[in-house]
């Protein structure tokens, strides 16, 4: 049996450094998400925007948050995924949860944090990418400025699809757009990537462009306004594609300095 996955994309505004009104917010939209949805994707810090003061957020919200995805996924039966602020060892993170209807998740901690915005200075960069099995599909997440670096974006795990979530701002839309698509067919693997819309509390506009992008880099699924978006994968359309165009077959093999 070939196994499909439907995902929903939240495309949505996001109240300044304020997590309980977010979760109150996304858990009104969750409400609405369509019947036969395996995987909820939020964007990056969806609890708080995307703040440099994460000191302005209490220490434990970061928990509060993790368990209400939990109670979300338990009581949809889906999984959910997002990033949010989280303190840790006296280190602020942007960690992304992967969580499964079951309680259980995995995290993966942004890699390149973004030196424009001084991100480098308050987060502690992960190192290390996560591979996520989940009903078939074996997924990459990774959040916003990591879609710049196709080196760690590489499909050298073998993974079906490759996950953004962002807080990609409107005046650079366009570098996501194209980085999407390139990285969709690049890696031979199915590419999402969620996005913001509105403004922040820094005057930085979003404009959205969430987008579903497949092996080939055709453009499933896009959208420009507050909205859920839904794309259904296959994993038999993924494998007929990679049969007939063996091209990770020769991709370059390397490792990456720490």
């Amino acid at each position: 049996m070939s196994a499909e996955l439907k995902i929903a994309l939240v495309q949505s505004p996001l109240s300044w450094e304020q997590p309980e009104t977010n979760r109150t917010a996304f858990s009104r939209k969750l409400d609405t998400v369509s019947e036969g949805t395996g995987l909820i994707v939020l964007p990056e810090m969806f609890s708080t925007g995307f703040t440099m003061e994460p000191w302005n957020i209490e220490d434990d919200e970061g928990l509060r948050t993790l368990e209400w995805m939990q109670e979300e996924a338990a009581k949809r039966d889906t999984a959910i995924c997002g990033s949010i602020v989280f303190r840790e060892d006296s280190q602020f993170f942007n960690r992304l949860f992967f969580v499964i209807p079951d309680g259980n998740y995995q995290a993966y901690d942004k890699r390149h944090t973004f030196t424009l915005a001084g991100e480098h200075k308050v987060y502690a960069s992960g190192n290390s990418k996560q591979l996520i099995e989940y009903k078939g599909f074996r997924i990459c997440p990774l959040i916003c400025y990591d879609l710049r670096f196709p080196v760690w974006s590489r499909n050298v795990e073998g993974y079906d699809l490759l996950l953004y979530v962002a807080n990609w701002p409107a005046p650079r839309i366009g570098a996501w757009d194209a980085l999407l698509k390139a990285r969709a067919i690049e890696n031979l693997s199915y590419c999402a990537g969620v996005n913001r819309v509105g403004a922040d509390s820094n005057g930085h506009l979003y404009s959205g462009h969430s987008a579903v992008y497949d092996a080939l880099g055709e453009r499933l699924v896009y959208s420009e306004k507050e909205e859920i978006l839904y794309a259904s994968l296959s994993l038999d359309h993924l494998r007929k594609t990679r049969q007939a165009l063996k091209f990770l077959d020769d991709r370059d093999s390397f490792t990456l300095a720490p």
